[in-house]
Parts: structure tokens; sequence; C-alpha cells
């Protein structure tokens, strides 16, 4: 195995880990409900973004510059940040935000984290094209 893919491997694995985490608790939280795989596209996304961060930087994050891994940052600030927070308050009903059921939050809720998301990286993208 090269040092490159070495590199990437380990750079990319606690990534992996926190969204596989992720992923089987909002399994847990949804009971296995028909939005699952809808509310594990953001975390995919993710991952694939992080990926072509450390590929592009050669296993480094920052291999060429900060605009790519602080666009992940702001991508995964607010896609991965708000779906786990929605999780979390539905699970233990937060303030009875759900007394109701969870309406259509987890069906909805991917295309709110990817839209967040996608605000965040462009954000992240700039600040990094920035950064000295």
């Amino acid at each position: 195995m090269s040092a490159y893919s070495t590199l990437l491997i380990v750079r990319l694995a606690p990534v992996v880990f926190v969204t596989l985490a992720a992923a089987a608790w909002f399994n847990e939280v949804q009971e296995g409900g028909p939005w699952v795989a809808r509310n594990l596209l953001p975390l995919g996304l993710l991952i694939v973004l992080s990926w072509l961060s450390l590929h592009r930087g050669a296993g480094k994050w920052t291999g060429t510059d900060w605009r790519l891994p602080l666009g992940v940052l702001g991508f995964a600030i607010p896609a991965f940040g708000l779906s786990t927070y929605l999780h979390y308050a539905y699970s233990v009903n937060l303030n009875g935000m759900f007394d109701q059921g969870p309406g259509e939050l987890f069906r909805f809720l991917p295309v709110y984290t990817v839209v967040a998301g996608g605000i965040g990286f462009a954000i992240g993208w700039i600040v990094g094209r920035n950064v000295v």
C-alpha cells in the first residue's frame, strides 16, 4: 500500500466512523421509518466531500489550499449538526415539539440540511480562498 493510500485511509477513517455511528443512531431514532435512507444523504455527501478534499490534497487536508477543507467544514457544521440536533430533539421530545409525532420533519430534513450545508460550503470556500 502506498503512503498516499495509507494517509487517505487514516485521515478519512474518523469521518467515516462518526458518520456511520450517526447513521446507526438515526435509524434507531426513526425506528426504521420510511425516510431513514433519505436522511443518510447529508452524511454520505460529507464522506464524499471529505474524500475529495483528501484525494485532492494527496492524503493531507490542506495539501493544496484551504478552500476545500474549509468548504467541507462549512458543509459539515449545518448538515451534520442540524440533522443530529433534530434527531436528538425528536428522540427526547424536546420541549414537547413532537407531541403529535414527527410530522414531515424526517421527510424534508435532508433537503434543509443539504441546502444549509451548501451555503456553509460556499462560505467556507470563500473564507478559504482568502486564507494566505
